[in-house]
C-alpha cells in the first residue's frame, strides 16, 4: 500500500507527495502537527495538512527570507523572528556576525520541540549562544517593545489558525514600532500565482504601515504551491533591494541560493506581479 500526503491549494488543485513513513504525529494546543519522511523530499513538517518545509528544499526558503533584510541593513545586531520554530531562519541569522542576539517568538512549543528531534539539520542553531526561544504569540509581543530591533523576520504559516493575525495591518504597524531607525521588516507572504488576493492585500497593508518603503521580492521555493513565493520588505530606511556589499564582494558565509547578484534580481518582478500590485 502506498501512502501519499495530499496538500490542497484550490478547490481545483490539490499536490500529492509519497510518504514513506509517519515520524510522529500529534495535535498540540495549536494545530496538527506531522513529522514524515519522503522519498523525494526527504524529511518535512506538515502543519494541519500544509507542508512547512522539507529537508531537499529549505535552504532557499531560509536563506531568502533571512539574507534580503540582513545584507540591505547596514549592520543588523538585534533580530526578531515571529514564527520559524523549526530553526531554519535561526540557522540563516547566526551565520551573520554582526548578530549579537536573535529572539525568537513561536506560539507552539511541540513544533520547536518535535523539530529539535527530527530536523536537527534545521534546527541545531537554537543552542547557539546568540539565540533565544521565547514561546509566545508573536502577535502581542511585538506591541510591547518599541525600538529594540534592526530586523524583523516574519516566519509564519500559511494565514490559518494561530497564523491569522500575523497577515494584519495593525500587526505591521506594532512591528514598525518595534524597530530601531533604519530597522527593516521582511514577511513570507504568500503565492502570486496561487493566492494573488491575499499577496495584493498583505502588500498594500505593509505599505501602510511602512510608508513610504515597502517591496516584494520573489523566489523560488519547489513544494510551495508550484514553486513561485513571494516576501514583502518594509523599510525605515534602507532600499531592501540593494545588499550592502558590491556584486562581485565574496560572500562572508556559505549558501546554496542566496547570491548578491540574486539578492537584486528577486525585486525584478514578472509583469503579472507588477499588475496584482498595481505597479503598472
Amino acid at each position: 500500500m502506498e501512502l501519499w500526503l495530499r496538500e490542497i491549494e484550490s478547490d481545483d488543485l490539490h499536490i500529492g507527495i509519497r510518504v514513506s513513513r509517519v515520524l510522529h504525529r500529534e495535535r498540540s494546543r495549536y494545530q496538527d502537527i506531522a513529522i514524515v519522511d519522503t522519498p523525494g523530499l526527504g524529511r518535512m513538517l506538515v502543519l494541519d495538512g500544509i507542508v512547512q518545509t522539507t529537508v531537499k528544499d529549505e535552504f532557499a526558503y531560509h536563506e531568502m527570507i533571512a539574507h534580503v533584510a540582513l545584507m540591505s541593513h547596514p549592520n543588523p545586531r538585534r533580530v526578531l523572528i515571529i514564527g520559524g520554530g523549526d530553526g531554519g531562519t535561526v540557522r540563516e541569522v547566526v551565520k551573520h556576525t554582526s548578530v549579537e542576539r536573535v529572539d525568537l517568538v513561536e506560539i507552539d512549543e511541540r513544533v520547536v520541540a518535535l523539530c529539535r528531534e527530527y530536523l536537527p539539520e534545521l534546527s541545531a542553531s537554537f543552542d547557539d549562544p546568540r539565540a533565544n526561544i521565547i514561546i509566545g504569540d508573536g502577535v502581542e509581543y511585538v506591541k510591547k517593545v518599541q525600538g529594540q530591533y534592526d530586523v524583523v523576520i516574519v516566519d509564519s504559516s500559511d494565514p490559518i489558525g494561530p497564523a491569522v493575525g500575523l497577515f494584519r495591518e495593525e500587526f505591521y504597524r506594532d512591528v514598525y514600532r518595534a524597530l530601531d531607525d533604519g530597522g527593516l521588516m521582511v514577511a513570507q507572504t504568500e503565492s502570486p500565482f496561487g493566492t494573488p488576493q491575499l499577496v495584493r492585500e498583505t502588500a498594500a497593508a505593509v505599505a501602510r504601515a511602512f510608508p513610504p518603503r515597502a517591496y516584494v521580492y520573489l523566489a523560488t521555493v519547489p513544494v510551495y504551491s508550484l514553486g513561485e513565493w513571494s516576501f514583502t520588505v518594509g523599510s525605515k530606511g534602507p532600499d531592501p533591494s540593494q545588499p550592502r556589499l558590491p556584486e562581485d564582494a565574496p560572500l562572508p558565509f556559505p549558501t546554496r541560493y542566496y547570491t548578491l547578484e540574486l539578492h537584486r534580481a528577486a525585486f525584478a518582478l514578472p509583469r503579472y506581479v507588477q499588475e496584482l500590485l498595481g505597479l503598472v
